[in-house]
Parts: structure tokens; sequence; C-alpha cells
């Protein structure tokens, strides 16, 4: 089936559907990661865009029950140089084809996907429109100009748990009784966290479970009160889609608790904590997304080679804290990927130490959130 794909700039890329016919508007952007695309279609933080992959073969390894960093697909559309509709691997249980129809995205084969990323990169990230229905060009770029832009953009409202939850091995918990009636097993050992859900990928949950805490996820428009009330030995602040600048509500939640206990921020929670700061966000040009970003940390000089998803950034200069540090540098383009406090329990990155796909260098990030919450209060 006939695919057309019209960005807002007039560009079009002709394609076949693999997953029936569809129409959808969103920003695309690129991926430059050679495996994952289970996790990257479930990823909150991909609220609102169109997915294309670089790497040329996408399906071959179909899908499973367990690599999933959500309750379902968050991607608009997936946009592909050639599908594999004859997956090989012992874990699959089904076709990139069957998962993406079941949740009603189109996926589309056959784009120029150089030419595309390409164009990306050259023009930025933009709106666009893919139809089966509607190959009229003209008709598209104008649903394209006229879909909603992602500056300014809200978009954690879409992706955010409804109602608290705990996380367990065997993923969430509903709360009986809701948060109002809340209380912490006592007696466990573990350290007690409660994670602001922006959009949040369940291996950075996982991770934090892997590491002794208790972890009670609550929406994004929880206020500061309420953790007040929770009682916990950290506060994370998780990743998520849109602009930073339109989330108001959880800066002001953040600003709030700023010093009152450790605080751990990935992604968009750093862009937030950013904000909350005095700072500024920017949208870059066509943002970083991969599982190949080298990112250094200022305070070892190591290099670790990082997985991202991000079209914001916070702009360094707008902070002028004195106790606000620089940690961690892109080395792509020297955009700042983490932020330390001197004088509060308090630092960020802007990458995906949790990984989910990628490499784990980072994965010690989520023990320095744990040295932290013993500086604070000892062994649980």
């Amino acid at each position: 089936m006939e695919a057309l794909l019209v960005l807002e700039d007039g560009t079009s890329f002709r394609g076949r559907s693999f997953t029936g016919p569809g129409e959808v508007v969103g920003e695309v952007v690129f991926n430059t990661s050679m495996s994952g695309y289970q996790e990257i279609l479930t990823d909150p933080s991909y609220c609102g865009q169109m997915v294309t992959m670089t790497y040329p073969l996408i399906g071959n390894y179909g899908i499973n029950e367990e690599d999933v960093e959500s309750s379902r697909i968050q991607v608009r559309a997936l946009l592909v140089k050639e599908y594999q509709p004859r997956p090989s691997n012992w874990r699959s249980t089904k076709s990139l084809a069957d998962y993406l129809m079941e949740a009603g995205v189109p996926g589309v084969e056959g784009i120029d996907t150089r030419a595309l990323t390409r164009r990306i990169r050259l023009e930025g990230a933009m709106r666009a429109a893919l139809s089966t229905e509607d190959l009229d060009a003209d008709s598209l770029v104008e649903k394209a100009r006229t879909s909603p832009a992602m500056l300014g953009m809200d978009l954690v409202r879409e992706v955010t748990c409804r109602e608290a939850f705990l996380w367990t091995q065997d993923g969430p918990l509903p709360l009986e009784g809701g948060l109002s009636s809340f209380q912490w097993a006592e007696g466990t050992g573990k350290w007690r966290v409660v994670a602001m859900d922006f959009g949040v990928k369940y291996n950075i949950l996982r991770s934090l479970a892997s590491r002794g805490c208790d972890i009670l996820v609550v929406p994004a428009g929880t206020d500061a009160e309420t953790i007040r009330a929770l009682e916990p030995h950290g506060l994370f602040l998780s990743n998520g889609p849109g602009d930073p600048a339109a989330v108001t509500y959880a800066v002001d939640t953040i600003r709030e608790e700023l010093g009152r206990r450790p605080t751990f921020g990935i992604c968009l929670g750093h862009q937030l904590v950013g904000l909350a700061l005095g700072g500024k966000t920017y949208k870059l040009k066509f943002g970083h997304r991969g599982a190949n970003q080298p990112v250094k940390d200022l305070s070892t000089g190591k290099v670790e080679i990082t997985s991202q998803n991000h079209g914001f950034c916070v702009d360094m200069d707008s902070l002028t804290d004195p106790a606000v540090e620089l940690s961690h540098v892109n080395l792509n383009d020297a955009t700042l990927e983490g932020l330390v406090h001197k004088e509060i329990p308090l630092y960020t990155v802007q990458y995906h130490p949790e990984a989910s796909p990628g490499p784990h260098d980072a994965a010690y990030l989520f023990d320095r959130f744990i040295v932290m919450m013993e500086k604070e209060y000892g062994k649980p």
C-alpha cells in the first residue's frame, strides 16, 4: 500500500505501508540505534513524534513481552528503509507489523531514510503528515503546517500516570485506597523513593529497584505538600516528552522541593530542574536520539557512550547561581549533559543511564543517588 510522507517545508518521501491504511501528523525525528526498536516505540519521550530509524533493516528479531518501556506504543509512526516480515529470535512472540497494527500505529518502509535524516540534520526536526489515504502532497503539507508545534507543547499530561502506583518486580501495582491513605512498608530496609512520572521508562524503575529502593510513582501534577507528607528518602524526576517550559506545574513543585531531600533527574527531569533553578531551555536543531552519544564526566574525565532521546536542552549560561555546576558535556556538540549543586543534594543528567536500548556505561549514576541518600539519612 503506497504511503506519502510530506514535511512542513514541502519535501516529500514515498514509501509502502506494512501495517495497512492510516494517516497521522507529528514531528519527524531520527534515531541512530542499530537495535532496540521495541524500547524506542514504547518510550513515552517519543509521544507526538514519528521516528525514523537510520539503521536500514528493522523488524528482524520481532517483538517480545519483556522489552517494553511503558504500557503501550508511544510513537505516532515508525519509518524504516526495509521491514523484515519474518523475524528470527527465540524470544519473539509476534512480528513488528502485528505489534504496530494492534496499536493502530502506522509503519512505513521504502522511505529513503538517508535522505530524510540528512534533511532533518540540515533543516532541523519539523512537523510532517503521513498518509496512505491522501496522496496529494499539497494537501499533506497543509496538514503538517497546521498541526501543533513541539515548541510550547505540554505532552506530559498525555503520558503521566493517572493514579499513583507502586513499582514491583511484576510491574505497576495500583494503590488500595489511593495516595491519600498510602503507607510505606515498615522494616524493609529499603530506600523510600518518590518518582514523579513525566513519562517514566520502566527500566529506570527497574534500575532503582535493583539497588534497594521502594518506589512510589506519582502523577506529574503532584504538589510539593503531598510529597512532603509522604516523607521519602529521595525524589526522582523522570524523562518525558514535549517542551519543558510548558510543564510549569512541575517546575513549581520541583522549586519547592529543592534542598529538602536528595534529588536525581533524568532527561526532562533534568530540564525541569534547570528551569526550577532559574535557568532557561531551548529547542535543539534536530536533538540527540540514539545509543551512541559520547558524554564526558567532568568530575572524573571519563568518557561514556550514552543512550539519548531529547529535543530540548538547558542553557548553561542562563544558570547564574554559582553553586550550580556543569557536570557532564556532550562531545559531539558541547551541549550541557549534566548538572550538580554544590550546596544541596541534587544532580541531574540529560541522557539515559538506564539504557534500554543502549550501553550501560552510565549506570553508576543510580549508585550515586543511593550514596547521596546514605549521606543524608544513614542506612534505611
